[in-house]
């Protein structure tokens, strides 16, 4: 096996049937290969979709309701039912579930990003699989995820795990339409290479999810820049996830650019949480930006501060054409840091061991 800790993420389309219904067989062939891979020593961490799906199919709610209310009664009632044939189909391998539901919010703040991360390590080397999925019941629009595999994405970071793999029901990333027979899969992606992918992969969501492969590709390209390797793969192909841990070539593999610390981590899938912007100077970009180098970022470089933050905030790095460099973690307040902008031999505002820069 060639990892030894995972997240696997299932996408609504593989565990539904065409009409929106839960495939059972699927469902128990997947659950056989992670109870396969659990009794090897591989540590897994579930991120499924399909609550919303399975309510729909199990209460006809009044048409007078709005969409978002209705996604939040249908995966109320669906999430139960969902756990339960996990809970039934993980039994028969002596494996326990544990259910754990999430919000964007538990990943804004510190506190809550290292207690969430205490359970996930917690339930490690016991027979229990952790299985997740977003709290669509209390997610309001500002708080949701773009889908589960943002979800699965952030998991990923914040765990350290070696592999992201996401099944979905096509074969894999193609180099031109799917529809289309000379269209092939690309079985390796290098991470240079993602940004092109952009020119080909169509933006069209999933039937029933909220995601599609332009997203996915995304999160690949942020877990490759953060030492991770992801997996695109078809989950409705019997034991797939078995041939990509026995290094099989199959689907399509990211391959990862670099590893980082687990606090570096933390501060690379902060976009959207951050309390404050801070602009830096051209000289300061240059320090900030070289591979050859290790920098905190200082206030002599900073030349402009927006927002209000407290010490242990995420902060945006951007330079003077608004161009953004990375992300850091505040080692003091808004008004500290304003006191001390553009000035020599001050404390750090950002250390190097909480600074993330997209080199």
């Amino acid at each position: 096996m060639i990892y030894k800790k995972i997240i696997i993420k299932i996408g609504t389309n593989v565990l539904t049937h065409d009409d929106g219904r839960l495939d059972l067989e699927i469902m128990r062939n997947i659950v056989e290969q992670i109870a396969n891979l659990k009794k090897n020593g591989i540590e897994i961490i579930v991120v499924t979709s399909g609550a919303v799906g399975s309510g729909k199919f199990l209460i006809t709610l009044p048409e007078n309701l709005n969409e978002v209310t209705k996604k939040q009664v249908y995966a109320a009632i669906g999430q139960p039912k969902l756990m339960s044939l996990y809970s039934e189909f993980f039994m028969k391998y002596d494996l326990i579930c544990a259910q754990i539901l999430a919000t964007k919010m538990d990943f804004c703040d510190k506190t809550h990003f290292n207690n969430m991360k205490s359970c996930f390590e917690g339930v490690f080397g016991t027979n229990v699989i952790s299985i997740v999925n977003e709290n669509d019941t209390v997610s309001v629009r500002e708080l949701m995820f773009t889908d589960n595999d943002e979800l699965a994405g952030l998991l990923a970071s914040m765990m350290g795990v070696d592999s992201l793999i996401i099944l979905t029901n096509v074969d894999g990333v193609y180099n031109g339409d799917p529809k289309k027979p000379e269209s092939q899969v690309i079985p390796e992606i290098k991470y240079e290479d993602i940004a092109k992918l952009e020119d080909f992969i169509s933006p069209e969501k999933s039937k029933f999810g909220r995601g599609g492969m332009l997203t996915k590709s995304g999160i690949a390209k942020k877990l490759s820049n953060l030492g991770v390797t992801t997996h695109i793969i078809n989950g409705k192909k019997i034991n797939s996830i078995l041939k990509v841990l026995n290094n099989e070539i199959i689907g399509t593999k990211f391959i990862p650019k670099k590893s980082l610390s687990s606090a570096k981590r933390w501060v690379a899938v902060a976009d959207g949480y951050e309390k404050g912007i801070i602009y830096v100077s051209k000289c300061a970009e240059e320090v900030l930006m070289s591979k050859d180098r290790v920098a905190s970022l200082l206030p002599v470089g900073v030349i402009k501060i927006d927002g209000e933050f407290k010490k242990g905030d995420i902060l945006k790095i951007k330079n003077e054409k608004n161009g953004n460099l990375g992300y850091g973690m505040a080692q003091y307040d808004s008004k500290m840091a304003r006191e001390f902008m553009g000035q020599k031999n001050k404390k750090e505002l950002v250390h190097y061991d909480y600074l993330y820069i997209d080199v």
